[in-house]
């Protein structure tokens, strides 16, 4: 699990190092890291331009020292400072040593210093700044977009909000992020996550405490998450689940839905609609009911909305039902609070999965509201419904009922999965998990890795469709296959061993 702390936390956890350290050890640490990093992406050191630019904070002290490293390494380092009187001493001062040169930020000159670069430090905010660039940074951090030189952010891209993944101003791309003892939420969530580039993790031996904000699934985490039969299992065993989605004005919306939930780890899939028929045409094996969600037959975990219109009767019959449900599209509109926060006093487990438009009109915002502040947003609607939501988009998050603990974040995906009918195929993946017996919140975390890493395979470069995402969900949960320790003769395969 790689997971994200909040400022506070990250800002305890390094006063209580620095207080067993010697005095400075703890930026001498996250400046060998930076100064690592630094020479890979350069490759040549030597001989190589490097521009620091260089804020008030231990930011600027981290881009000095490792600036100095480079410098005894051959490359000509130039730090430009925007607040000359406020600079690190320490770290200027070895920079100085170390062969380096040091101009003001209003110095003729220092723009274009920027501009060739081979490599650009960006040391001008650390994880306390809020807003965007000021001013006098606005320039320099346009020069190095345009520049030739990669762009290395210390600890986090300066003008982002490093614990909501907010942007709100000017701030500076980066190709590369070096962050230090903990990865931050604006790290992992967008905007933010955009202007990051390549994250790269030093360890610097901070001690983090529990949970943190937010937590992004690695491989192994969905693997163990992943439902197996075993040897007894049949298809009830395995989970049931009913798709209740489609209309005569979209049956696509029941198939695609259906399609998913195929793939999603339950033994049986029941539906339930007007567009039976053209989902028995491409799925002979669903389990296809016209006598509506209450008298079709035993299920585990139901999913509703998909293509469903105005049908509220059908979202309002599953609502009460006693079994886990995922909510999607039309579903999410007609769905009343009452009775989806209802669900979770009788302690029934709900899933929400809207994309950025849905949210806001959920929450009675604009769209670019909940874009430019996820977290914030998907925390919002989970305390308002009372409900598990999984906010679709760029970066897809999943918060828990009632919108506290670490949000999920979904590390996978790709930009062709913003097509037509695509969330129709994650509904019935994460509503097949949950009648697997996963809950709401690892349900539609493994729903979305497995969805965004099928649309990576599917991909590849190319437009897709929904369906073909669907049909590469097998090949994305194939990569994360356990296979079972088996004995033989008393011995362990050698793969084992």
């Amino acid at each position: 699990m790689r997971t994200a702390y909040s400022v506070e936390t990250v800002r305890a956890a390094e006063r209580e190092l620095m207080a067993r350290l010697p005095e400075g050890a703890l930026m001498q640490r996250a400046a060998a890291g930076l100064a690592a990093a630094c020479a890979d992406v350069l490759g040549r050191v030597y001989g190589s331009r490097v521009v620091l630019l260089v804020g008030s904070g231990d930011n600027g002290g981290d881009a000095l020292y490792a600036g100095a490293r480079l410098a005894r390494r051959g490359a000509g380092v130039r730090a430009v400072l925007l607040a000359p009187g406020r600079a690190h001493a320490g770290g200027l001062a070895a920079l100085r040593r170390a062969g380096g040169s040091v101009v003001e930020a209003g110095d003729a000159g220092a723009v274009a210093s920027v501009e060739r670069a081979d490599l650009v430090v960006d040391g001008i905010v650390g994880i306390g700044g809020k807003g965007g660039l000021r001013e006098e940074a606005v320039p320099l951090a346009e020069a190095a977009r345009r520049g030739r030189g990669v762009v290395v952010a210390v600890d986090l891209p300066s003008g982002v909000d490093a614990g909501t993944g907010e942007v709100r101003g000017a701030a500076v791309r980066a190709d590369v992020t070096v962050t230090f003892g903990a990865y931050k939420p604006g790290l992992l969530i967008d905007p933010a996550r955009e202007y990051a580039g390549v994250v790269r993790f030093v360890d610097i031996g901070l001690s983090m405490p529990g949970p943190g904000e937010a937590e992004a699934l690695q491989h192994a985490d969905v693997a163990r998450l992943l439902p197996v039969p075993g040897a007894e299992s049949d298809k009830y065993r395995r989970g049931v689940v009913g798709v209740a989605a489609g209309s005569a004005r979209y049956p696509g919306a029941a198939v695609l839905a259906v399609g998913g939930a195929l793939r999603g780890g339950a033994g049986a899939v029941r539906y339930v609609g007007p567009a039976g028929g053209a989902v028995l045409a491409r799925y002979p094996e669903t389990l296809v009911s016209e006598r509506g969600p209450a008298r079709a037959g035993r299920v585990q975990a139901w999913v509703v909305g998909p293509g469903a219109g105005d049908d509220a009767a059908t979202v309002g019959e599953v609502l009460a039902a006693d079994v886990p449900v995922l909510i999607d599209a039309d579903g999410l509109r007609l769905a009343e609070v009452g009775a989806v926060r209802g669900r979770g006093l009788r302690g029934v487990p709900t899933l929400m999965t809207p994309h950025a438009g849905e949210a806001a009109a959920l929450l009675g915002v604009e769209r670019e509201e909940v874009e430019s502040g996820r977290l914030t947003a998907v925390r919002e609607l989970a305390a308002r419904y009372g409900a598990a939501v999984l906010l679709k988009g760029s970066t897809t998050l999943v918060a828990e009922a009632g919108g506290g603990g670490a949000v999920r974040v979904n590390p996978t995906g790709t930009p062709w999965l913003a097509t037509a009918g695509s969330g129709d195929v994650l509904s019935g993946l994460g509503g097949s998990l949950l009648a697997a017996g996963l809950s709401a919140v690892d349900a539609g975390s493994v729903a979305a890795y497995l969805h965004g890493l099928a649309g990576r395979f599917a991909a590849e470069g190319a437009p897709v469709s929904a369906e073909d995402v669907a049909g590469r969900i097998s090949e994305a949960w194939r990569s994360h296959h356990r296979q079972p320790r088996q004995v033989r003769r008393g011995r362990l395969p050698v793969h084992h061993r």
